[in-house]
């Protein structure tokens, strides 16, 4: 029997340590196992611990230490007016461009579809493009069949919709992904 209550103090352990998210749904043997407790299903003895992990930390955890988002400067963003008139320009100039563009490839179920502040560029198999602003966060965002989804910031400096993760253009994205996809450059600065 001290076997089974060493079980319990150790597994009791465990889950006062790990969050209560990692282990809803989990059994004790998941909970222990993911937690490096359980290092081995067969122990000495008969016993289900071969080694117990103890490197159980009881001091303070210092926030300030830990990284966090990067903090956004709200000077820097756009009057909403400014962001509207700025996305609705560019949206409507690359559907004008796919449009041109459209006229210049042969894609089987290419098409382009604008309604609600979303811009659709349908290439058929090779996948759908969708342009739509965020005006709460002054953002156009794009999901693409090849990059997957980004968040663009207009940048002041080089006037144009900036990601901030890799600092990639929005139309540098557009023009390289379409003549991938397509085999046909497209010019959309």
């Amino acid at each position: 029997m001290a076997s089974g209550s060493l079980l319990v103090r150790r597994l009791s352990r465990v889950l006062r340590c790990r969050p209560r998210s990692s282990s809803v749904g989990a059994s004790p043997r998941e909970v222990l196992v993911a937690s490096g407790a359980l290092r081995d299903s067969v122990g000495r003895a008969g016993h289900p611990f071969r080694h117990v992990s103890r490197s159980f930390s009881s001091g303070p955890l210092n926030v300030d230490d830990l990284p966090g988002p990067a903090a956004i400067d709200y000077r820097s963003l756009l009057q909403e007016d400014e962001f509207h008139r700025l996305a609705d320009s560019t949206i409507h100039d690359l559907q004008e461009k796919f449009e041109d563009y459209g006229d210049d490839v042969e894609i089987d179920g290419f098409d382009i579809d604008y309604g609600n502040d979303v811009l659709t560029l349908k290439l058929g198999e090779l996948g759908t493009y969708v342009l739509n602003k965020q005006s709460p966060n002054r953002q156009i965002w794009l999901s693409s069949p090849v990059s997957g989804p980004s968040r663009f910031d207009w940048d002041q400096e080089s006037q144009s919709w900036v990601y901030r993760r890799n600092k990639a253009n929005l139309l540098k994205v557009l023009e390289t992904e379409l003549e991938n996809l397509c085999g046909r450059p497209i010019s959309l600065s």
